[in-house]
């Protein structure tokens, strides 16, 4: 039998969440209690999305003070800010069109693993997911290249065409490059057309309709036919996948 594509693996922040006043809220905090400059909320979004080990430096965080500001901000966060976000506008309709479809679900995000659940069962979103994958605290799984081998190896599924990420900022392209794996860039998030293009993202969502006509090939009746595509990420078949030597870690959902 042969599919389209089988998996997507879906980022949070900037995906299927607005997290920019949870994240930032939580970090202003933090930069306040160890007395550090707190950068403009213009800065702030290169923060959004990519490990903090990545993203603070830009806005000026030295590199020694990363531990102390990384520890403040989760107290901050934990502690009321997480949930301070919302779902953007047809994302639940995304991911029920995308499953329908036969499309099986993965979340791959840098936000640390045990964090992301929480907010994913928050919004009821738990269940369109075979598996949550996240970062952890510590070294190990903190790039996105990490979190989605993670993820596949909990699919018990190899890397390949069978496979698309959909992310909004150049770290998901990059991470899914590493793994020789497409990544559809949406518009809607932090990073915008420019990052997106440059990183090398194989297509553009202007909505969130989009990314199910970019995966599958079907128009659906939400589609505003606004979805630019950079290869022809939609058209090529592929076969069934093959299963991972790894096996099938996790094959339910984490919630």
């Amino acid at each position: 039998m042969t599919l389209r594509r089988t998996h997507a693996l879906i980022d949070l922040d900037g995906t299927l969440t607005d997290s920019f006043p949870a994240i930032t809220g939580a970090l202003k905090s933090a930069l306040a209690d160890v007395g550090l400059p707190i950068p403009a909320d213009d800065a702030l979004r290169a923060v959004v999305g990519p490990p903090f080990e990545l993203g603070l430096p830009l806005v000026g965080v030295p590199r020694e003070r990363l531990p102390e500001v990384i520890a403040r901000y989760r107290v901050h966060y934990e502690g009321g800010w997480l949930f301070r976000c919302e779902l953007y506008d047809g994302v639940t309709d995304m991911l029920e069109g995308l499953v329908d479809a036969g499309v099986t679900l993965a979340l791959a995000t840098a936000k640390p693993e045990p964090t992301a659940v929480r907010i994913v069962e928050h919004f009821g979103l738990a269940r369109h997911f075979r598996v949550l994958a996240g970062a952890t605290y510590e070294p190990g799984r903190r790039t996105k290249d990490e979190v989605i081998t993670h993820a596949l190896r909990r699919l018990g599924i190899d890397a390949g065409p069978h496979v698309v990420m959909v992310g909004d900022r150049d770290h998901d392209v990059h991470g899914a490059g590493v793994h020789g794996i497409d990544c559809i860039g949406v518009l809607w998030g932090y990073g915008g057309a420019e990052e997106l293009t440059a990183a090398g993202a194989a297509a553009l969502a202007a909505t969130p309709a989009d990314v199910v006509t970019l995966v599958t090939g079907a128009r659906t009746a939400a589609t505003t036919g606004t979805a630019t595509t950079t290869s022809s990420i939609a058209a090529t078949e592929v076969t069934t996948p093959p299963a991972s030597p790894l096996g099938a870690h996790g094959q339910g959902s984490l919630a």
